[in-house]
């Protein structure tokens, strides 16, 4: 059954983030592979744990097939990227690659923690997706996200020369909640574990409501 709610499923968010949030890069690097070859490979690559924080993190790497060059990181965020030390390990990972040739295209999908940091102030949103291009910085394009709106489609930045390829996120998260069936790891009879506002909270309620009802009914 699919998720009751148009973009992001807000009660992903909690316990089972970190299943999501490997699933979630395996399945961009599966929709990304086939539209990259034959020049470019789309791999997942777990980073090291610090004894501190033993939560895995995985990273999608865009190389180029010739010389195993790193040309896009992409980063799907996780809670302790957002907070206390994990946020700080992952500021310096972000800008050793910052400091690089790559692109970075950070994903995130976390209503809690803090921001990643941008020289402009950010628009209102739930969540966001950022995108450095090499050659554009310090300017980082950002795609603002409610929580009410479907996710968008992201261009992915390659070397010179070649087009960017469009990642659906859209696509890949309902993929993932479809296939591994995260209808029935999710408790919907109550709030999630990370709280919505008020007016978020009823309007939740009322898609839950409305699914109960057509389930009812089929």
């Amino acid at each position: 059954m699919p998720s009751p709610f148009p973009g992001m499923d807000p009660y992903l968010e909690g316990s089972l983030w970190m299943s999501v949030h490997t699933q979630l890069a395996v399945e961009i690097a599966r929709q990304l592979a086939p539209r990259l070859r034959p020049r470019y490979l789309a791999l997942t690559m777990k980073s090291p744990i610090p004894a501190r924080n033993p939560i895995p993190h995985v990273t999608v790497e865009i190389r180029d097939t010739a010389h195993r060059q790193l040309v896009t990181a992409i980063e799907v965020l996780s809670p302790t990227n957002k907070r206390g030390d994990g946020r700080q390990e992952y500021l310096v990972k972000r800008q050793r690659i910052l400091t690089s040739d790559a692109h970075l295209l950070e994903i995130d999908l976390l209503r809690e923690g803090r921001r990643l940091p941008t020289l402009e102030p950010l628009p209102d949103m739930d969540y966001g997706v950022f995108l450095s291009r090499a050659e554009q910085r310090p300017a980082v394009g950002v795609w603002p996200i409610r929580l009410r709106s479907p996710l968008p489609q992201i261009p992915v930045p390659l070397l010179p020369g070649d087009a960017d390829v469009l990642l659906d996120l859209q696509l890949a998260f309902t993929q993932v909640y479809d296939l591994i069936g995260y209808d029935l790891a999710v408790d919907y009879s109550g709030p999630p574990e990370v709280p919505l506002a008020p007016e978020d909270a009823a309007w939740a309620a009322q898609l839950l409501e409305n699914r109960r009802v057509g389930a009812g009914s089929s």
